[in-house]
């Protein structure tokens, strides 16, 4: 379980990173213009408000379907975000938040088919890099070693790769590949901050297999103050 939420930590904090890097300019330039002076709305700017607020009150339904347990409306709810809005945020939120609900309640064809969809519908790299872990996580539990390995080889963010490292370490280890899934974990060393949990884990890892990960690889993230 702390491995579990070590994990879903260090999926935020690379998704936050991914957001900033994609448009940290983007909110530059759009407060530089909102402070030049004010423009007014258009017909697609509330066309865009109107789907986006439909959007959330059916990703918040979603919220409260997987809190109760209610697998059959979270699939309902989750089915009609992905018809009306598959284009938008909320969507893609509410497949990562179903597909978990699903998978904690032993629906993995379900979880399954969620995560591929956001893998497949995002534009957004981060989404699409999540699904992956997880759907990576998912067949590795199935013992599907080699698919979850493709889903791993497919485009990542950057800022997930060290996820994706340590995922492939741990699928080679199951395979009973100790070498590859040290070189895996090396790769994953130096994109966790020295700070973190997750580093911790892999460092773990690496120390089983014969490793000092102290003198393998400097620690990410060490000299800052």
């Amino acid at each position: 379980m702390a491995q579990h939420l070590d994990l879903e930590e260090q999926e935020q904090l690379a998704q936050v990173k991914h957001f900033w890097n994609k448009y940290g300019n983007l909110i530059s330039w759009a407060l530089f213009i909102v402070l030049g002076g004010f423009a007014g709305y258009n017909g697609w700017n509330l066309w865009q408000t109107r789907q986006a607020g439909q959007a959330s009150a059916l990703y918040a339904e979603v919220e409260r379907a997987a809190a109760t347990g209610d697998q059959a409306r979270v699939q309902r709810a989750f089915d009609d975000i992905r018809d009306k809005f598959a284009g938008t945020t909320y969507a893609h939120q509410a497949a990562l938040l179903a597909a978990r609900s699903m998978q904690e309640s032993g629906k993995s064809d379900d979880a399954k088919a969620a995560l591929v969809w956001v893998s497949e519908k995002s534009s957004d790299a981060g989404y699409q890099s999540i699904a992956r872990l997880r759907l990576a996580g998912l067949l590795a539990d199935a013992k599907a070693y080699d698919e979850a390995l493709s889903q791993l080889a497919k485009p990542m963010a950057p800022e997930f790769e060290p996820l994706a490292a340590d995922r492939r370490g741990d699928i080679l280890q199951l395979q009973g590949k100790p070498a590859q899934a040290k070189a895996e974990y090396l790769k994953a060393l130096p994109g966790l901050d020295a700070r973190a949990d997750y580093r911790r884990l892999v460092e773990v890892k690496l120390a089983a297999l014969g490793v000092d990960p102290k003198k393998a690889v400097p620690a990410a993230g060490a000299s800052k103050p």
